[in-house]
């Protein structure tokens, strides 16, 4: 197993309170979805092949470092949920992926597109359609998926003030990754 697979089967084992349900959203996940070799932005952060899983692990254990610190009291389990989870929306669909790839001779420079097949969702919003019906996420879990760009994404002014914790180190472990640890 390479360093990244472990990295992310030691945050998967972390789940424990809702393992059962955990394991097979992450099972439809790994293999109904481009989890796995998804890119994590079309030309930004991680733009190749398995740069959203790197993204997420990423994300996951720079959480749990703020955690510690700032609020002990926050589960391992739900810092590990929402930030495995975050971008799951960046999968798309089932056989209907959200990034596709250009092709070398494009006209575009960037390595990968915006599939628009797909019925438009945001991201997040994409990301809690995808585990809902598969995970029993708790309040706090959602609105750290939904609100994760804090500040960066307009849609996200009604969360302003009301944030929880949770929400909180979400964004910043998101940013932190992609800014300075993904460079």
């Amino acid at each position: 197993m390479d360093g990244l697979a472990a990295r992310y089967e030691a945050l998967k084992e972390k789940v424990s309170e809702r393992w059962a349900e955990f394991a097979e959203l992450m099972k439809f996940v790994e293999t109904e979805t481009e989890y796995l070799t998804a890119p994590a932005s079309t030309k930004f952060h991680l733009c190749k092949e398995g740069g959203l899983l790197e993204h997420s692990v990423n994300v996951a254990e720079t959480l749990l470092k703020l955690k510690a610190t700032l609020a002990p009291e926050i589960s391992d389990e739900s810092c590990v949920v929402v930030a495995l989870l975050h971008d799951l929306g960046k999968v798309g669909m089932p056989n209907n992926p959200l990034y596709l790839k250009n092709s070398p001779d494009s006209k575009w420079k960037q390595p990968y597109y915006w599939n628009k097949d797909l019925v438009y969702l945001n991201v997040p919003i994409r990301s809690l359609y995808l585990i809902a019906s598969r995970f029993p996420l708790k309040e706090e879990e959602a609105q750290a998926i939904v609100y994760h760009d804090g500040q960066y994404v307009e849609d996200n002014r009604s969360v302003a003030m009301r944030e929880t914790p949770l929400t909180l180190l979400l964004q910043y472990a998101d940013t932190w990754s992609s800014m300075v640890l993904e460079k």
